[in-house]
């Protein structure tokens, strides 16, 4: 990748397995590149209630294994999920102290130390109109990932992007 000049690696760290995913993120780092993390087929393992494990334990198998980023639902778009949840495995990914809060599916303190945290990514049907919700939800240390909510604009790829950042832009600005 790197002789390519790619920046950036995409892997699935589900079906790649761990092993794979910690070489991978170990190539990365030594050679400069980023590892963008998708989760394909994780509603195998973690959607169904009564068996299976939850996203949060995976998220954390993450962190230990390594990665830049990951797709980690948004809420909103077609990525939904509870909010409450949804922001408690955005903290396990990206901070370095938990709190324990078992609202948000956090049953005990966690203290990753030095660890690493890997960035949340916010994709999947979101647009324009949902950029208040994402910015709130996600903050500052996030990644928006606007696919066909940018390329659906009416007027065109390029008013869709102006349009995305320029309504990030006010939404920083109003809660500052």
């Amino acid at each position: 990748a790197r002789e390519l000049g790619v920046p950036i690696v995409m892997h699935d760290y589900l079906t790649g397995g761990f092993t794979a995913n910690t070489t991978l993120a170990h190539y990365c780092r030594d050679n400069g590149l980023l590892l963008h993390i998708h989760r394909a087929m994780h509603a195998v393992i973690d959607r169904q209630k009564n068996h299976g494990m939850h996203f949060r334990v995976l998220a954390k198998a993450l962190r230990m294994s390594g990665g830049d980023h990951i797709h980690a639902g948004t809420v909103v778009g077609k990525l939904e999920g509870e909010r409450e949840i949804t922001l408690g495995f955005v903290d396990l990914l990206r901070d370095d102290f938990v709190e324990k809060d078992r609202s948000r599916g956090i049953y005990f303190t966690q203290d990753w130390v030095s660890l690493p945290g890997v960035l949340p990514v916010a994709s999947g049907g979101i647009h324009v109109w949902h950029m208040p919700a994402l910015t709130e939800i996600f903050g500052d240390d996030s990644v928006l990932q606007f696919g066909g909510g940018t390329l659906g604009h009416p007027w065109g790829n390029a008013p869709g992007a102006v349009a995305n950042r320029v309504a990030l832009e006010a939404c920083v600005q109003a809660r500052n």
